[in-house]
């Protein structure tokens, strides 16, 4: 077995803990991060047939196939879950790859607080069908070429990780990039990470692609009219928490 299957096997257990055990008195980074590794498989095991990803490579985390919602206007589409603090950005990984993106897909969001040092509480949840067209006018003006060229930057090992940080910061600061509603977020460590990758500021996802959706969180929210089922044990990140 592959170490990132074990990881994964490993996450997935503190996920069902975190979502079926009381809070927990101290937490690690794995569990830290659990609640994401929650909703991914409350979202799968409710409404996809408890479908799991076989790795982290395929394109989306829901395929076309594992969807067969009632709803026609849903149904047969790709689907991405992403767990992320309310008012914070939504991180949507690769930004080539979000760049790319050209068939209609259901980006199912969970919006967390923390309202204890040891639980997370999911405080909206929404699905918006996004359309191909309108997730590329996010990128504004920029094209495939200027990622690839931020890109490059990024993952040229000739210069030291300070100096790529520095350079990728400015020019993400300048035209085409500052013109987009996406961000992008250079992920540049001394351990030899060396990524491009883009997320949506909250009100940008409500403003562009969930305009008739009220960002304010809920005592009680649903997806498709079913609601979370509660806490789910996780302390707050911390800097010494991994990525």
């Amino acid at each position: 077995m592959r170490l990132h299957s074990l990881a994964r096997l490993a996450l997935g257990l503190l996920a069902f803990a975190a979502l079926a055990a009381p809070a927990l008195p101290r937490l690690g980074a794995a569990e830290v991060q659990a609640h994401g590794l929650v909703f991914e498989h409350w979202v799968c095991d409710t409404f996809f047939g408890a479908y799991r990803p076989p790795g982290y490579t395929q394109k989306w985390d829901i395929p076309a196939e594992a969807n067969h919602l009632a709803d026609p206007a849903l149904a047969g589409l790709p689907a991405n879950p992403k767990a992320t603090k309310h008012g914070a950005p939504v991180g949507l990984g690769d930004a080539l790859r979000q760049y790319d993106v050209d068939e209609p897909f259901l980006l199912i969001l969970g919006y967390w607080e923390q309202p204890t040092p040891e639980e997370k509480r999911f405080v909206k949840l929404l699905a918006p069908r996004v359309d191909p067209a309108v997730w590329r006018k996010l990128w504004g003006p920029v094209t495939r070429a200027d990622l690839e060229r931020l890109d490059a930057l990024i993952k040229d090992r000739s210069l030291p990780p300070a100096e790529v940080r520095l350079r990728a910061q400015e020019m993400k600061k300048q035209p085409p990039f500052s013109e987009a509603v996406f961000v992008l977020n250079p992920k540049i460590d001394s351990k030899g990470q060396r990524r491009l990758q883009c997320s949506l500021r909250q009100a940008d996802v409500f403003k562009y692609l969930a305009p008739e959706t009220s960002p304010e969180p809920e005592t009680t929210p649903t997806l498709w009219g079913v609601p979370f089922p509660g806490p789910v044990a996780s302390a707050p990140r911390s800097f010494d928490d991994e990525p």
